[in-house]
């Protein structure tokens, strides 16, 4: 596919996102988790398709992308590796296991390993404060976390 045909495939299925999420009330949020969970993350190409389908200038648009955490944009990596960084995580020994992490993964929050197997994120609470420290793998959560389950949950992203 050339690069053409893939900018062409971006705004296609975006435009078909918003078609399809367009009438919720305050539909951009939605609109960008569709996105971000078809694409991966929110691709530069969308933003002006979004401004124009929501009456919305591509700054606001851009805003709301930035300000919100859980929007990549750019590519994760195969398993996104979110540590917690809120205060009930941090008391219990948060900021650690989040310097094990870079360690063990070689990289710093928000940057993917040279081979592509792991993000790292941080996260600003995953609301697993009474089982603190706490990460989620992917879509699953992970509290009580030690240096040696967080090996372990390295070691499973690697992999």
């Amino acid at each position: 596919m050339n690069i053409r045909s893939s900018a062409d495939d971006l705004v296609s299925r975006t435009q078909a996102i918003v078609a399809e999420l367009k009438g919720l009330e305050g539909p951009l949020l939605p609109i960008l988790h569709s996105i971000q969970e078809s694409f991966g993350y929110v691709p530069d190409e969308v933003k002006p398709v979004l401004a124009e389908a929501l009456n919305l200038s591509r700054a606001e648009v851009h805003g709301v992308i930035s300000f919100y955490h859980d929007f990549r944009t750019h590519p994760s990596g195969r398993h996104v590796l979110k540590l917690c960084r809120a205060e009930a995580c941090q008391s219990r020994g948060g900021d650690a296991l989040a310097d094990r992490a870079r360690a063990l993964l070689g990289i710093d929050f928000h940057e993917t390993t040279p081979d592509g197997a792991v993000t790292l994120e941080p996260v600003y609470c995953l609301g697993l404060c009474a089982c603190a420290p706490a990460a989620m793998l992917d879509d699953e959560l992970h509290g009580r976390l030690d240096a040696d389950c967080l090996e372990a949950l390295v070691g499973e992203a690697r992999r």
